[in-house]
């Protein structure tokens, strides 16, 4: 197995999606524009649908490359988006814990 600086690169595993500990949605992780992580929700809704406070975007940081490098959620404020826009909503707004039957 080759191997850099000691750790096999040609690992060929499924990785998974990351769970909600809470509900056991599949959930989007992503860093924030002021160094936080976010977890958003694995589709996109229009902004009507969305209370302000859960309304993400995926943006790619700004550089000199046409290949994406770093994606960030940057959070939708100051000025509101269209009813129609689609945005990334919060999975804190989505998630519905499971409840444990007695």
């Amino acid at each position: 197995m080759s191997s850099l600086a000691g750790l096999p690169f040609d690992d060929a595993t499924w990785i998974e999606p990351p769970v909600c500990p809470e509900c056991g949605a599949l959930v989007r992780v992503y860093p924030t524009n002021y160094d936080r992580w976010v977890s958003l929700a694995m589709v996109e809704l229009p902004a009507k649908d969305v209370p302000e406070a859960f309304r993400w975007h995926l943006t790619r940081l700004p550089d000199r490359s046409p290949i994406p490098t770093d994606i960030v959620a940057v959070r939708v404020h100051g000025i509101d988006p269209l009813p129609s826009e689609p945005v990334v909503p919060a999975h804190r707004m989505m998630c519905v814990p499971e409840w444990e039957v007695p």
